[in-house]
């Protein structure tokens, strides 16, 4: 696979917002985004996107060669390009409250808290919507983390004072 850059990044965020999609950054490029530098490799770019948008994500990123890879709807969906880039798109419904609900694949739910949509980061100079450090290190606990998840708690605890449980300690 691919590594992604910061410029892949900026490029496929602009194009998300011009087709009218609210999208926030997830994981190691979210991590990255709020620290405003690039930390280590990345093979893919993970988003927050509505549910209800994933047709027009489909279709509008379709039109510049981005196919489904993966369909594990309703809790998420993988897109790649023929340059092996690839974007994984973790789809929510929005409560009352702003929060964002994830309908897993086991059948249970995660919501994202409303306060999780607020942050603002920067990749290569664009300023990005991601999910906040608490939201990011909430979502790093329950499966057994690789070094890449590792790395990003590390991130995570270093500039923004995020308190590290087991397995991250």
């Amino acid at each position: 696979m691919n590594s992604l850059t910061g410029s892949d990044v900026a490029e496929i965020m602009e194009m998300l917002q011009q087709a009218g999609v609210d999208v926030w950054l997830d994981g190691g490029w979210a991590v990255d985004a709020l620290i405003k530098r690039q930390t280590r490799p990345h093979d893919d770019l993970d988003v927050v996107v509505a549910l209800n948008d994933q047709r027009k994500i489909r279709r509008e990123l379709g039109k510049v060669g981005f196919r489904v890879a993966e369909d594990e709807l309703p809790t998420r969906f993988v897109l790649t390009d023929e340059r092996g880039r690839q974007i994984d798109f973790h789809t929510v419904t929005f409560d009352s409250e702003g929060g964002g609900i994830q309908q897993l694949q086991n059948g249970k739910s995660y919501r994202y808290p409303p306060q999780g949509f607020t942050a603002t980061g920067e990749i290569n100079g664009v300023h990005l919507k991601c999910l906040t450090a608490e939201v990011q290190a909430e979502c790093h606990y329950g499966y057994e983390p690789d070094d890449k998840d590792r790395h990003d708690m590390q991130m995570l605890h270093e500039h923004f004072n995020i308190r590290l449980h087991p397995p991250y300690r």
